[in-house]
């Protein structure tokens, strides 16, 4: 079992136990609680959580506050390029349940943003900044900007388990028919970092989008996406080039 009379700390013997466990396929869609791993162990609660907060840091197993750990789903979200598409509903399409942090929602001018929406650099707009989660997992950090004159009705709106695309087509009738993307891979801040949980040696993708609807630039959105769970995909043919696919 472990050693306690090696130099190695207890809580890094369990670590990598546990590893060895999950690698055997020991547990599959279960995984034990800390009560069980104290008792198997004959270790302390605290040494037990110093372990899951490594595993939970290495992506190896899903273990937050109140919750019993669980070993952490592999299967990324994919998304064809060419393609209109909300978060909302890739990652709901993967089978996870998609929830949102709201950690800012407001009215604010911003000259640089304004810019990229072909507005003046006093125009209000909406901003909406949130933590994407799948299945409680810290997916993406998401922002978004729209001019309030359009989305100064979804201040009051809950974010929280919804699309935004579905909460301002609702009550705006507003809906995006066009969108143009830039996406390039970066080393996530040390702040980004603690809030996706990245292992160490994880970089991002950082998406910056712009969407139209009925030829006016109506959102200026930038996303930064683990790129260890999610894909993006394309097509090509030789005599066709890229494939496009519908809306």
């Amino acid at each position: 079992m472990l050693d306690r009379t090696h130099p190695t700390p207890l809580w890094r013997q369990l670590q990598n136990d546990l590893i060895r466990r999950l690698r055997a396929g020991e547990f599959t869609d279960t995984f034990p609680g800390e009560l069980t791993l104290v008792d198997t162990y004959r270790v302390s609660r605290h040494t037990v959580r110093q372990a899951l907060r490594h595993l939970r840091e290495e992506g190896l197993v899903a273990a937050t506050r109140g919750r019993q750990p669980r070993v952490a789903h592999t299967a990324e979200v994919v998304q064809p390029l060419d393609t209109l598409y909300s978060l909302f509903a890739s990652v709901e399409a993967t089978g996870r349940t998609q929830t949102s942090q709201v950690r800012v929602l407001d009215i604010r001018a911003d000259g640089v943003i304004a810019d990229q929406l072909d507005l003046e650099g006093s125009t209000p707009l909406l901003h909406l900044e949130r933590l994407r989660l799948a299945d409680d997992e810290p997916l993406a950090i998401d922002r978004v900007w729209l001019p309030a004159a359009i989305a100064a009705p979804l201040l009051d709106a809950d974010f929280s388990r919804t699309s935004l695309y579905a909460v301002l087509a609702d009550r705006t009738g507003t809906r995006l028919d066009h969108s143009s993307e830039n996406i390039r891979a970066v080393i996530p801040t040390g702040a980004e970092r603690a809030l996706l949980r990245c292992p160490a040696d994880t970089a991002c993708l950082s998406i910056h989008r712009r969407g139209e609807s009925a030829g006016r630039p109506v959102e200026w959105r930038h996303t930064l996406v683990r790129g260890d769970r999610y894909t993006v995909t394309a097509e090509f043919s030789v005599t066709e080039g890229y494939q496009r696919r519908p809306i």
